[in-house]
């Protein structure tokens, strides 16, 4: 590539460059931008709401799981003084 064109591509680049920097920092990018960062917190917001959820319900299996498990040692409780009873 001859000097020129390198001239030319690095002239264009930064053509191209300020361009984009004034239409990324103008009134109506800013308006895009707020209303994606509103959109992002609304998102934000609603997920951890189910986040709460999910974990409430975790919650109550937990419980639950913990209360079948205190069932299941009294049967067991029950039953080997049943079984003692019987053979003495």
């Amino acid at each position: 590539m001859s000097v020129g064109g390198k001239i030319a591509l690095f002239l264009g680049g930064t053509l191209f460059g300020s361009a984009g920097l004034k239409i990324l920092s103008g009134r109506d990018a800013r308006k895009v931008y707020t209303h994606t960062t509103a959109a992002v917190l609304r998102c934000k917001n609603e997920v951890m709401k189910q986040a709460e959820l999910v974990q409430e319900s975790c919650s109550d299996i937990l419980a639950d799981a913990k209360q079948i498990n205190a069932e299941r040692e009294e049967k067991a409780v029950e039953t080997e003084f049943i079984e003692e009873g019987a053979e003495g």
